[in-house]
């Protein structure tokens, strides 16, 4: 069967899924009747649209006066009812020297090596281009009651909290409500720097606090590009791999998009046996080494395995605990696919790795 996702269906789930950890409603059913409802009257024409998205910069202006009413002179964001998507390709992006820097003394790093190290949007991000979010991040005081982004406004700049309490807060029918508190962790404000949309939201100080922000530019450059870059070298890796050519072209971008580089030293395990199965692995760079240890404790090697290998699946396949030891030879570069993660992307190749781990699972049995 072929199935085709409608365009537009990730983000709506996506988008669903945030409301529902936010909301916490105690019936799912009654709140998704009521958000999808809601969404929909939503998506309706409006009698004046906050903006008009062109591709062009040239293009960009004033609505026709004629085709628009304009909003009450009341009202802040009637000021500008045009932009331009400022549209952001990274393949096309080969300014590799335009890097900010912004000097910060030792504790001021450590204390925003702090701040981003839980950050899910930086979690793909090699320990170098980690570096240059640090260097392109700038310190921003904020004070009780003072307005960080304001709802409808183009993105400037992306948040990472250092201190402070800051409510995220959305206007609805005039009257601003209260969605969500970040008390002293996280971020803000890359929505509308990925995507080229208004803020969906307001963020105001709660408590004296300090930001550390990063521009439009520089996110784009480090965040979108080595993403883009990223995706690119995994799924020409996963190309490789040839329990993976049952992948259509959408699934193997699915799956590139899921994993996390992890390195490993000379001898150091990787995976060893008897323990609890977190996820698979893709070699990306360098060899490794795969031993079992029998039951009298002599340790055995059995392979020695090079780019385009994969293993730990065994384990997750038969949800039981590794069955080898694997150890780096040399410094390792794998590429890490989570548990939660592996039966979702990769269900069509399972039958496969079940028939090729059976050598693996007969020698085991033996020892």
């Amino acid at each position: 069967m072929n199935l085709e996702i409608p365009e537009g269906l990730g983000d709506l789930l996506r988008d669903f899924t945030v409301a529902v950890l936010k909301e916490r409603p105690p019936d799912l059913y009654d709140f998704a009747v009521d958000y999808f409802t809601t969404t929909r009257d939503n998506r309706r024409p409006k009698e004046v649209p906050m903006y008009i998205i062109v591709e062009d910069d040239d293009e960009a202006g004033e609505p026709d006066p004629i085709m628009f009413k304009s909003r009450a002179s009341g009202s802040r964001y009637a000021r500008r009812q045009s932009v331009s998507a400022e549209r952001y390709n990274p393949e096309e992006d080969e300014d590799e020297d335009d890097r900010v820097v912004y000097p910060k003394t030792d504790a001021q790093r450590e204390r925003l090596t702090e701040a981003v190290s839980g950050i899910l949007l930086f979690r793909s991000l090699e320990p170098e281009q980690i570096q240059e979010v640090l260097d392109a991040m700038f310190e921003r005081q904020v004070h009780p009651g003072e307005t960080v982004i304001v709802q409808g406004d183009d993105g400037d700049n992306f948040y990472v909290i250092d201190t402070g309490v800051y409510d995220v807060l959305v206007n609805v029918k005039g009257d601003e409500k209260r969605v969500y508190q970040f008390d002293n962790k996280g971020s803000f404000g890359e929505l509308a720097l990925m995507y080229n949309m208004p803020r969906s939201a307001t963020v105001r100080a709660v408590t004296e606090g300090t930001l550390w922000a990063m521009d439009r530019n520089s996110f784009r450059k480090i965040v979108l590009k080595s993403a883009f870059k990223k995706r690119k070298k995994y799924e020409d890796l996963l190309e490789s791999v040839n329990i993976l050519q049952c992948l259509d072209p959408y699934e193997r971008m699915t799956l590139a998009d899921a994993l996390v580089t992890r390195t490993y030293e000379d001898g150091e395990a990787i995976i060893s046996q008897g323990d609890h199965a977190d996820g698979m692995y893709f070699v990306e760079d360098g060899r490794v080494r795969v031993t079992i240890t029998s039951n009298d404790g002599r340790e055995q090697e059995i392979a020695k395995q090079s780019l385009t290998t994969y293993f730990g699946e065994l384990a997750l396949i038969n949800n039981k605990p590794r069955t080898a030891n694997v150890y780096a030879v040399g410094r390792v570069k794998v590429a890490f696919l989570e548990r939660d993660c592996f039966e979702r992307l990769l269900g069509p190749c399972v039958e496969i790795m079940k028939r090729n781990s059976q050598l693996y699972t007969m020698y085991a049995d033996d020892q």
